[in-house]
């Protein structure tokens, strides 16, 4: 394994931005280096940190892994997470455990994520999932800016309330905003706006009564036939609800279930069939997902 060392800015954080939750930053820039992928730049305020750039594939890809020490998102809680993979470079993002969104008992608290990728670059965002808690109030944002044969792999998986322990998200409301761009145009853009105890998490034009709702989206390219029906072909549970769409340059990935980890055993099921035909280079999943 080997890994790059980097000078690391962190501004001055604001006492006034603080006081109503915490404001934290993260800004990463990745760089092709002959055939190597470099983090050459991070920069980040309040409690937002990435480890150090990992390469379990080799040169080619560096693998970050995006931490946030709390733990969970409070009311008034701003984070924002800005990644560039410049003309060139492969970068895979993920986090080390799921994000927790607890009772908000004033401001939402938000999460805007800004993913720009170069001309012939990689970008996969692969964040474990994110727990509502019930009576949280969230704003979420997705926003990725492709150039024109640029390649994006993401998802998100959000889990509506703590099922183990019984709770069901009754209070609160999630905002959810993904946008794709390609080339300024956009490819992709979807709105969700749920609030605790609506109809729209029982509704069969809902979520149905499932307490797991996930998308994933790989850009860039026009799948063929083939490999549609090869991704149609991948297994979920019995109980689950998936599907697979497409549009053009976007091939979409739908999961309604129980199970956090069942929607992401299916989505890098997902990703080892689609990844050697998008990118011509086998998945290999990061090591901090089997710890």
């Amino acid at each position: 394994m080997r890994s790059s060392s980097l000078p690391i800015a962190v501004p001055p954080q604001d006492p006034a931005e603080a006081a109503g939750g915490w404001s934290a930053a993260l800004d990463l820039r990745f760089e092709r280096h002959a055939y190597r992928t470099v983090l050459v730049s991070r920069t980040h305020h309040g409690p937002l940190r990435v480890q150090r750039p990992l390469y379990q594939e080799g040169d080619v890809v560096c693998q970050a892994i995006v931490l946030h020490p709390p733990g969970g998102v409070v009311a008034g809680d701003r984070l924002s997470i800005d990644v560039t993979a410049a003309s060139g470079a492969h970068a895979l993002l993920t986090t080390p455990g799921a994000t927790k969104w607890y009772r908000s008992i004033g401001p939402e608290a938000s999460q805007h994520v800004r993913l720009v990728v170069g001309a012939g670059a990689v970008l996969e965002w692969m964040p474990l999932e994110s727990i509502v808690f019930d009576g949280a109030c969230i704003d979420q944002q997705l926003r990725v800016d492709l150039a024109d044969d640029a390649h994006y792999v993401g998802w998100e998986i959000t889990c509506f309330g703590r099922t183990a322990s019984g709770e069901r998200f009754t209070r609160g409301r999630l905002r959810q905003r993904t946008q794709v761009y390609q080339c300024t145009r956009p490819v992709f853009v979807e709105y969700a706006d749920v609030e605790g105890g609506s109809r729209v998490l029982t509704s069969r034009a809902g979520l149905a009564g499932y307490t797991v709702s996930a998308l994933m989206l790989a850009t860039g390219f026009d799948a063929s036939r083939d490999l549609i029906a090869a991704l149609r072909a991948v297994p979920a549970r019995e109980d689950d609800l998936v599907g697979i769409t497409t549009l053009p340059r976007v091939t979409i990935a739908r999961y309604l279930g129980h199970s956090a980890h069942a929607a992401r055993d299916w989505f890098t099921n997902l990703w080892r069939v689609l990844r050697p035909v998008m990118l011509e280079r086998e998945a290999v999943p990061p090591r901090i997902w089997s710890c």
